[in-house]
């Protein structure tokens, strides 16, 4: 009799993490694709600089990557419950916020807050997933969580556009308002109990602070080639990443153990997959979003439609090959996966003015059935690949490569048209150069797609 209340306890639990999980792992990508397209509404509104509606994006996307790792080791040894709860509720207080923003730079300063609170959340929602849903069962649970980050990637530019239009930017926060509140009401009244296998352990504040200022010039360095500052701020977050492993490497108690990623073939090969295919990836997007643009005249409604072939294939692969991750081994899929996605950069090499629209979409639905298939699977393997006390860190990595990953692929592609245009104005005249700057972006990412898929597959490697 125990036994089955005990069983049945452990059900509704796990489909309240499952439930609770999906709603934050919804909220972040949704506001970021739906942002995107309120940039010139509130570029308008404020009257804001180019430079200054890039920030509005790299603000959020910086502060999160450098406060993942640290929140991650935190939920660690804190109880993950407690953090998740305070990043919803930091999310939730930001976006109210944000409905009050008097310029820019007040809007900038309340989306560090909601980077910092989405560090938080991603740091902590995967940890608490794999706490509960065990192996045999757990790539399921992940494959729906990431279809939750999919379905938020693609609703976000319709309901964002449709707010956007009919309400004006403010009414995209209002409506996450509710939904974080939510959430909140579900984690209070659904989940009773806490995860901290690390509890006792000290934090690492000082390698925190080496990490985060390693971090932050690293990515802004990138984000800033070819120019000279951005050279020195790469060199110095180069330099600064060294100090913080050797430091680490003497740390009683580190904010991240090195010998995860020297001694765990799985975990350091599948992390490196995730850094090279979303560095490969992200700013694909906002190529095929110029070319839909510029080359093909599209407005932006439109190339926005076009574009969500993508991201509702990843959508609807994500819990397929979750799935399938609990019964072959994941690195495999995630390796085909990543296969996929390679097949599809190198044939965007070939494409041109002329490329007809069906073709621009067959490819975009080939990305989106590799990335659905590498998504899950991969976060599966990394997860299952180290100890209960280590979950958090573990999390968190998945969402630093994730947002390191992304801001490389930006930096990239922005050195490319920086090279290629410099300051010339994106106007037909400029349209083969734009083109070719766009052709040498997807050549590059073809080549890092294809060595990811060697180190995607030297994990399996006894």
């Amino acid at each position: 009799m125990d036994k089955n209340i005990v069983s049945a306890d452990d059900i509704k639990l796990k489909r309240s993490v499952l439930l609770v999980s999906a709603f934050a792992a919804f909220l972040t990508p949704f506001l970021g694709s739906a942002v995107n397209l309120a940039l010139p509404a509130i570029g308008k509104d404020f009257d804001a600089t180019a430079l200054e509606l890039g920030w509005i994006v790299s603000s959020f996307i910086l502060a999160s990557a450098v406060f993942l790792l640290p929140f991650g080791r935190l939920a660690d040894i804190t109880g993950r419950k407690k953090i998740f709860t305070t990043g919803i509720s930091l999310f939730t207080l930001s976006a109210f916020l944000i409905i009050f923003s008097w310029n820019i730079q007040s809007l900038i300063a309340f989306r560090i807050l909601q980077g910092i609170s989405g560090a938080m959340i991603f740091g902590t929602s995967l940890a608490i997933l794999t706490s509960v849903f065990g192996p045999g069962e757990r790539g399921r649970a992940v494959g729906i969580n990431t279809t939750a980050v999919y379905t938020g990637l693609s609703s976000g530019p319709v309901i964002g556009g449709l707010l956007t239009q009919y309400f004006g930017w403010r009414s995209i926060f209002v409506f996450l308002v509710p939904v974080g509140i939510i959430s909140l009401y579900l984690i209070f009244n659904k989940i009773k109990i806490e995860w901290s296998e690390a509890k006792g352990e000290k934090f690492d504040w000082r390698g925190s602070v080496i990490y985060g200022i390693f971090l932050a010039s690293f990515m802004l360095g990138f984000s800033r080639l070819p120019s000279v500052s951005g050279w020195i701020l790469l060199g110095t977050g180069i330099l600064l990443g060294i100090v913080f492993l050797l430091y680490e490497e003497k740390v009683e108690s580190p904010v991240f153990n090195i010998r995860l990623m020297l001694h765990n073939r799985i975990f350091a090969f599948s992390g490196i997959a995730a850094l090279i295919h979303y560095s490969a990836t992200a700013a694909t997007g906002f190529f095929i979003s110029l070319y839909l643009q510029y080359l093909k005249g599209f407005d932006a409604r439109t190339a926005g439609m076009i574009m969500i072939s993508q991201p509702v294939m990843m959508a609807l692969l994500s819990p397929v090959a979750g799935r399938l991750s609990d019964k072959y081994n994941p690195g495999i899929i995630a390796s085909c996966g990543m296969g996929l996605t390679a097949a599809g950069l190198v044939l965007l090499c070939f494409v041109g003015p002329e490329s007809s629209l069906f073709f621009i979409i067959a490819l975009l639905i080939i990305m989106g059935v590799g990335f659905g298939l590498f998504s899950s699977p991969n976060s599966n393997a990394i997860m299952s690949s180290v100890e209960k006390k280590y979950f958090g860190v573990a999390s968190a990595v998945v969402g630093t490569m994730r947002m390191a990953g992304q801001m490389m692929s930006m930096g990239i592609a922005m050195m490319l048209l920086a090279l290629y245009l410099g300051q010339q104005a994106i106007n037909p005249a400029s349209y083969p150069k734009l083109m070719a700057g766009m052709r040498s972006g997807f050549i590059i990412f073809s080549i890092l797609c294809i060595f990811g898929i060697f180190a995607s597959l030297a994990r399996n490697r006894s």
